[in-house]
């Protein structure tokens, strides 16, 4: 690969990907650094009042497409909805798949019992959350998958696929997993309907709150920018060599690339002088700014 030359630093946001990231880019683990997201905790609140359980609601959320088990889903709704006559569905989200769910709602006479919303705009989200006790992740690969932050902020249960770096985000109690298959993801729904009484979901909203702070985001991510600015930068001439070892005939554009690349940038610097850009001011480490603005808002009496 090009760019692995000219790594200094890389962030990953979760451990699996990491791994996955040096096996395939050859970068050096030393250089990768995992920093999660994180979740919107003032945005993402549960429901002051909690939902009966008389009849429980499953919400889905993802985009209709091969990669986010749309496909699971249609096998696995008809089959939970024959076992569990006081569950019922909410679908939202759009994409080729749709098509699939709806030909599976009309065959299985559903239409009472899994509602299909189409595209949700992000500030709706929650609003379809808190209608919910269960958030059900169907993907096949994901990296992280944010939305599970949201939804257990929200204070649901989730259910999901064990894939990619899904099994890090949340905590024990917090989630079920299973594996991409339908009698499984049947299996780990069973299992959230028979643990949903313990789950309290103002409790589940402040450890989210805890566990996923954009502070700490920020924090962690402004330590790998200053690594990356400190490190040493090697020239193009000692790089150029390295570029070669990429392939017979890549190695050589990839060279012919980088130094027109570098010629550009000459250019640039003669046409703009630096004596002409102006100085951005040096305001300090991010971190000292964020705690003094934590100790501003810090609410009376905590």
């Amino acid at each position: 690969m090009l760019g692995r030359w000219d790594i200094d630093q890389a962030i990953c946001v979760s451990h699996t990907s990491k791994e996955n990231t040096v096996l395939r880019s050859g970068i050096s683990p030393e250089k990768v650094f995992m920093v999660p997201n994180a979740v919107d905790s003032a945005m993402f609140t549960p429901s002051p009042d909690r939902l009966s359980c008389d009849e429980i609601i499953i919400v889905v959320i993802s985009r209709l497409v091969y990669r986010k088990g749309a496909d699971l889903l249609v096998e696995v709704i008809p089959e939970v909805c024959r076992l569990f006559p006081k569950v019922r569905f909410i679908v939202g989200g759009d994409g080729p798949k749709r098509v699939r769910l709806e030909e599976m709602r009309e065959k299985f006479s559903l239409q009472d019992r899994v509602e299909m919303l189409g595209a949700v705009p992000h500030a709706q989200v929650r609003s379809v959350l808190i209608s919910g006790h269960i958030f059900l992740n169907s993907s096949l690969t994901e990296a992280f998958c944010i939305a599970i932050l949201e939804a257990a902020s929200c204070g649901l249960l989730t259910v999901s696929t064990r894939v990619g770096g899904v099994p890090e985000v949340l905590p024990d109690g917090m989630i079920v997993l299973a594996e991409p298959d339908p009698e499984d993801m049947v299996r780990a729904i069973r299992q959230a309907i028979d643990i949903l009484p313990g789950i309290d979901p103002q409790i589940m909203h402040r450890r989210m709150k805890k566990l996923y702070s954009w502070d700490d985001v920020a924090k962690r991510t402004e330590i790998v920018y200053d690594r990356a600015v400190h490190s040493s930068n090697t020239n193009l001439l000692d790089r150029l060599p390295r570029y070669l070892t990429c392939g017979a005939w890549a190695g050589k554009l990839f060279c012919l690339v980088m130094i027109i690349n570098y010629l550009v940038w000459c250019l640039l610097e003669f046409l703009q002088p630096a004596e002409g850009i102006e100085e951005v001011p040096d305001i300090g480490p991010l971190h000292i700014h964020l705690d003094s603005a934590d100790d501003q808002c810090e609410p009376q009496g905590t």
